[in-house]
């Protein structure tokens, strides 16, 4: 009586978990993964009695029959079931619990040689994703579900979803209210999680030294003066005047303050139509060095009379450039006492 009640809970086991089940003479004849578990429970029975040889035999026939291999001396639960079945591996001492389900390709393997306890515990109510690999002598709790293509390497938390190779935790824990579905489409990816915090956090990182660099300008202006030289003395110093009032027009946005303030023109030089502009950088490969150099460029030949603009980038960095100024006029203030 006891045999017909596992198989009629078998069967409706079938129904319960796979809506593609549709008669109980289907579910008998066609079913692969319901047959493997049938032939494991004989499998395990001759085991425990320690008819060693004679468990090995008909898991050996249960695989070559259905393509699933179970150990006969894995321990199943009541209510599992494979859903198609082909390819799963469950280790010798792996251990399911009630509820589980399990999809084709998932193994439940070992990580040693040791004659010891070696392949997973599987707790109740666990869904196990296609080609999912639960490896070594951890636990997977109550509920959890593990995504498909998963290697699980570490113990799985009650109600917890695991995705990733290797598996990574992906969801809360979700211990009130067991869910047998495994939407893999909507699995969270926990390595997009961490890398789209890490891009918001530097954002706001990135926000908060553009807020100080602005605020330094704006207390410290620079104090360097702006070199304007002539070359032609056809050329007025009006021209000159409007040529820095036009870079004084050119903003850097990551500041918000002009590149005349930031003290980034060393030298401005006109020669007849043509405009040269000197400029420091403390890097040449500054991301904002095209744009600046463009505005320059469109600034000062939107003048009357400039035809032709060079833009020139100077190989001493800013912070030399100062040091060296300062010095210099800390040594003619001391020659003038």
């Amino acid at each position: 009586m006891k045999i017909l009640e596992y198989i009629r809970e078998d069967i409706q086991t079938v129904f319960a978990k796979d809506p593609a089940a549709k008669t109980v003479w289907e579910i008998i004849f066609c079913y692969p993964g319901l047959h493997a578990i049938w032939l494991h429970r004989l499998a395990h029975f001759l085991w425990q009695h320690k008819l060693l040889f004679l468990g090995r035999l008909v898991s050996h026939v249960n695989r070559w029959l259905t393509g699933i291999e179970i150990h006969p001396g894995a321990r199943v639960g009541r209510h599992f079931f494979i859903d198609h079945g082909m390819g799963v591996v469950i280790g010798e001492t792996a251990e399911i619990g009630d509820d589980v389900l399990m999809y084709q390709g998932a193994v439940l393997g070992g990580t040693t040689l040791q004659k010891t306890k070696r392949h997973p515990t599987i707790g109740n109510s666990v869904v196990i994703g296609t080609g999912a690999i639960v490896l070594g002598p951890i636990t997977v709790g109550d509920n959890a579900r593990i995504g498909a293509g998963s290697v699980v390497i570490r113990p799985v938390p009650a109600g917890a979803t695991v995705v990733g190779v290797p598996a990574r935790i992906a969801g809360l824990p979700e211990l009130m209210k067991p869910k047998v579905d495994l939407q893999h489409a909507d699995l969270p990816d926990p390595v997009l999680r961490a890398i789209s915090e890490s891009l918001d956090r530097q954002g706001r990182l990135e926000e908060r030294v553009r807020q100080v660099e602005k605020t330094l300008a704006r207390l410290a202006p620079a104090e360097l003066p702006v070199s304007l030289r002539q070359l032609s003395t056809a050329v007025s110093e009006d021209l000159i005047q409007h040529v820095y009032e036009a870079l004084g027009e050119v903003i850097d946005p990551e500041v918000g303050i002009s590149v005349v303030e930031l003290g980034l023109i060393r030298d401005i030089v006109v020669d007849g139509r043509l405009v040269e502009v000197q400029m420091i950088l403390d890097t040449p490969e500054c991301p904002l060095i095209g744009y600046l150099l463009d505005q320059i460029r469109r600034r000062v030949k939107s003048i009357n009379g400039i035809e032709a603009v060079r833009v020139t980038l100077l190989d001493v960095p800013f912070s030399v450039w100062r040091r060296a100024e300062n010095g210099l006029q800390s040594t003619n203030k001391g020659g003038t006492r």
